[in-house]
């Protein structure tokens, strides 16, 4: 008699997502979620899991939030959609108004929302061609910008995201992203900027460049101030403008509000989602007054965007970072968690480098004898932590880095039950047990 294979609730909803849902959609671990709060997630039959993923950066502020919850509610008893084109309504003008003088400090500022990061990252480029009257938008190898046609143009990176999905949109050039650990300076990218001039496109034709000062699903990688610095420098020398995307290093992530603020540099143009949210779907464009102005009338919008529930989550995120003075957090939790990987890097040699600003740091999985990319091991590694309760992702052109996006709210003995639990992934996947 063959031996019994228990099934559990969760494998059945497993099951069912397989006939329901497209295989294009990948789920990262065999799990499926019924509770969460903080930095904690329960599945279907009670297992508990440390949740370091965060929505893929969503949950600054951690799950179910009692400010965001109790936000949400009251805004329900009142209006929850009614969509801006047609009537204002308070919580969109009022998070504008806040939005505008975090980013812009003493510069007029100006704010439209949307729905999603690839959203907000379209219309910052259509903002940017209708301000300036150009076509030409510059974008970086493994940039991660979004799923739809225009966003996924600007992404750098082939597989998953482009695959047979083409042809793309016109007028994108792409530039190469300063890698320290792979020997590609800044040097070396600015020469590809001027080679890019020379060969490509005229400056005059250039509307835009756009970057993540850390890049986010291309491996956690920051880009130099300096590096920051001279692109500010070139774009207003030639009328081009620069915009931030900080849909994933935004609200406290790097230690602080924006990353592009450590860089002392102000873009023209940013792009905001994913935590501002506190797990609400919604996203915006903020940018100078001027520059905003550029689309005439109509020119912007969108059915859901900036959702009178989502703006009073967002409003209530904002307050929640201020009083839990989660931007100090995020500084102190970061460099905890980078000294600890540090640690486990000289313990394991397959983590070839650790890397990140804040509280968004990550590993580089390597082959220890050749340094080459180790995406089998990588994925070993996050399903022997999925095992032992601790969720993570991977990330990086070969999908061999592995990414801390724990909630700023996690505290510190959550964190050092998450780098056990790394701990003995690593020594499981690479043989050590």
């Amino acid at each position: 008699m063959s031996d019994m294979v228990m099934v559990t609730e969760d494998d059945l909803w497993l099951d069912r997502r397989t006939k329901s849902v497209p295989r294009g959609v990948v789920t990262a671990h065999p799990l499926v979620i019924e509770k969460a709060k903080g930095s904690e997630v329960w599945d279907t039959e009670g297992n508990r899991y440390l949740d370091f993923v965060g929505g893929i950066g969503v949950l600054n502020v951690g799950h179910n939030h009692p400010a965001i919850v109790a936000a949400i509610t009251r805004q329900l008893s009142n209006v929850s959609h009614a969509c801006f084109q047609v009537a204002a309504y308070p919580g969109y003008i009022s998070l504008a108004e806040r939005l505008n003088q975090l980013v812009g400090k003493e510069v007029e500022c100006q704010s439209v929302f949307f729905t999603s990061g690839a959203e907000a990252v379209e219309n910052a480029v259509k903002i940017a061609r209708g301000y300036t009257q150009r076509p030409g938008i510059l974008a970086f190898d493994g940039a991660f910008h979004g799923r739809t046609l225009l966003a996924s143009t600007l992404t750098g990176m082939s597989s998953p995201y482009k695959q047979n999905f083409g042809p793309f949109a016109g007028g994108v050039y792409r530039l190469p992203y300063p890698n320290e650990y792979r020997n590609i300076t800044e040097q070396h990218c600015l020469h590809a900027l001027e080679t890019l001039f020379a060969a490509q496109i005229t400056p005059d034709q250039v509307a835009a460049i756009i970057i993540e000062p850390v890049q986010g699903d291309g491996g956690f990688l920051p880009a130099p101030p300096t590096f920051m610095r001279a692109l500010r420098q070139i774009t207003e020398q030639h009328g081009i403008l620069l915009i931030c995307d900080e849909v994933q290093t935004g609200f406290g992530r790097t230690g602080t509000l924006f990353a592009f603020e450590q860089s002392e540099i102000m873009p023209d143009l940013v792009t905001v989602a994913k935590s501002l949210g506190g797990g609400l779907p919604i996203s915006g464009v903020v940018g100078r007054t001027e520059i905003m102005n550029g689309p005439l009338p109509g020119g912007l919008g969108g059915t859901y965007g900036g959702n009178a529930l989502a703006c009073a989550a967002a409003l209530a995120v904002l307050d929640v970072i201020e009083e839990e003075n989660l931007l100090a957090r995020s500084v102190q939790a970061g460099h905890k968690l980078h000294q600890r990987l540090n640690q486990l890097a000289e313990k394991y040699p397959c983590i070839g480098t650790v890397r990140g600003v804040g509280f968004m740091q990550a590993v580089e999985i390597v082959d220890p004898d050749t340094g080459k990319e180790d995406a089998a091991l990588t994925a070993e590694i996050l399903s022997a932590a999925f095992h032992k309760g601790l969720l993570l992702i991977k990330c990086g052109l070969h999908r061999n880095v592995v990414r801390f996006l724990a909630p700023l709210v996690t505290t510190d003995s959550q964190l050092e039950e998450a780098l056990h639990i790394f701990d003995m992934a690593l020594a499981k996947a690479t043989g050590r047990v």
